[in-house]
């Protein structure tokens, strides 16, 4: 229908009008045709389906009953097939039951005869095993015996041989005793060690061993530091420093306090001091002599041990002070011989001091060249970015009155400009090299980098 409507024009005609009229009448007798062949098919269609089921079912039954039938038929022959074949099996069975049975009789007899083969074979081997066994037994016995009592023998002499290594090793021990209990050995080891800490804090030209001190006398000190005198070419102030170690009265304070004598500490501890005390006089009425000398020495005591016993006691340091002898232990005597190098660089410093401020007075000298070339580079940037600010200015100004222009396409613009791109980097390459002529008048002296790293 809307087909037919669309197809109607809009000016009014009659035959046209009869032609949809009898169109439409057509349609609609074409629909109850239709209609009527589509209830026709579906009343077809259901009996068809009615008859189809009912066969299906009918044809079902008898192929339930079929089935059945052949089922049955089948068990029944099976059944009579197993019967058949169980039957046959039990008569092979037996058969090859028979058979095993003489098989094994057989096998039986052939295997007693081969054991009684294997164990007369195994007898008169076992005899010559035996025997062999017994000759290489008493053999390898006797080898092993004389290697063991070989081996014992080695071993005794090893044992002779420790023996007397011990022995030399207890004479060694007993050098080494005689050697700390000798004065002068136990003062050669002081040295040993006061020479290397002196090695490894000071220079060679700091230093010097085996000094006279003291001009017009003999007394020599083991070491002395050599401190800067009056003047550059004055004559060196010298720093005794003498290595004592007096081990008896050291070792007899030790064993007292091993065995929680009080009255023996006391004792020990006081020769001790008295021993300390001896020493120092020594080394100042020998090595201490201003101004050849520094007017204090030091005593050098090369265990940390020994140097804690003489500052625990009472009123000796006081003493020794007195005295103008400084105590010093294996770790302070290295922090002192630091500071006295620290003090041998600074008094280098002061030295050269004065080189260092003439080099200073020419380094000033050259700054203030600096500053004045850094005030003409500043004038120069000043004046550029002035120009800077003018030409930003009537840049605005050209794109204020260029506001109304239409613009062209990037394409089309760079075609007309390609040229006129060129010609402004030709005139800016020209602009760069106009302003490095003229800032080179301005450019830093050659001398103020020598001067500065002066």
């Amino acid at each position: 229908m809307a087909m037919l409507a669309w197809l109607r024009p809009a000016a009014p005609d009659a035959r046209l009008d009869a032609l949809l009229e009898g169109l439409e009448r057509t349609e609609r007798a074409l629909r109850a045709d239709i209609a009527e062949g589509q209830r026709g098919l579906r009343s077809e269609f259901s009996e068809s389906t009615r008859a189809l089921r009912v066969e299906l079912a009918q044809s079902h039954g008898d192929l339930r009953t079929g089935l059945a039938r052949d089922a049955q038929a089948a068990r029944a022959e099976s059944a009579e097939s197993l019967a058949r074949f169980a039957a046959g099996f039990g008569e092979q069975l037996q058969g090859l039951i028979q058979i095993n049975e003489r098989r094994l009789m057989e096998v039986r007899a052939t295997v007693d005869q081969r054991l009684q083969s294997l164990q007369a074979d195994n007898s008169a081997k076992l005899d010559e095993m035996r025997r062999t066994v017994d000759e290489k037994l008493h053999a390898t016995l006797e080898q092993r015996l004389g290697e063991s009592f070989k081996l014992v023998s080695d071993r005794l002499e090893a044992v002779h041989k420790g023996l007397g290594e011990m022995q030399a090793l207890a004479a060694g021990v007993g050098d080494l005793k005689r050697v700390l209990t000798n004065v002068k050995s136990r003062g050669t080891w002081g040295e040993v060690q006061l020479a290397r800490l002196i090695e490894d804090n000071m220079t060679p030209d700091q230093y010097a061993s085996n000094v006279k001190p003291v001009p017009g006398s003999d007394a020599v000190v083991e070491f002395a530091i050599r401190l800067p005198g009056r003047g550059d070419g004055g004559a060196p102030v010298w720093l005794p420093i003498d290595a004592k170690f007096p081990k008896e009265e050291y070792e007899r304070l030790m064993d007292a306090q091993d065995a929680a004598d009080v009255d023996g500490v006391k004792t020990a501890g006081a020769a001790l001091g008295r021993a300390v005390e001896l020493q120092a006089r020594l080394i100042a009425s020998k090595y201490v002599s201003p101004p050849h000398t520094t007017d204090f020495a030091i005593m050098f005591l090369p265990t940390e041990s020994l140097y804690a016993e003489v500052l625990r006691r009472p009123g000796l340091l006081d003493k020794l002070h007195d005295l103008r002898i400084n105590v010093a232990g294996p770790s302070n005597l290295a922090a002192l011989l630091n500071s006295l190098q620290m003090g041998f660089r600074t008094l280098a410093i002061e030295q050269r001091s004065s080189e260092v401020w003439q080099v200073l007075r020419a380094v000033k000298t050259e700054f203030g060249k600096f500053g004045d070339a850094l005030a003409s580079v500043k004038k120069s940037l000043d004046t550029a970015s002035n120009k800077i600010g003018q030409t930003e200015v009537r840049t605005r100004a050209m794109l204020k009155n260029l506001k109304n222009v239409e613009a062209l396409p990037d394409a089309e613009a760079l075609r007309l400009l390609g040229d006129a791109d060129a010609v402004g980097d030709a005139d800016e390459a020209n602009g760069a090299d106009d302003d490095g002529a003229a800032t080179q008048p301005v450019a830093t002296p050659p001398n103020t980098a020598s001067s500065g790293s002066a």
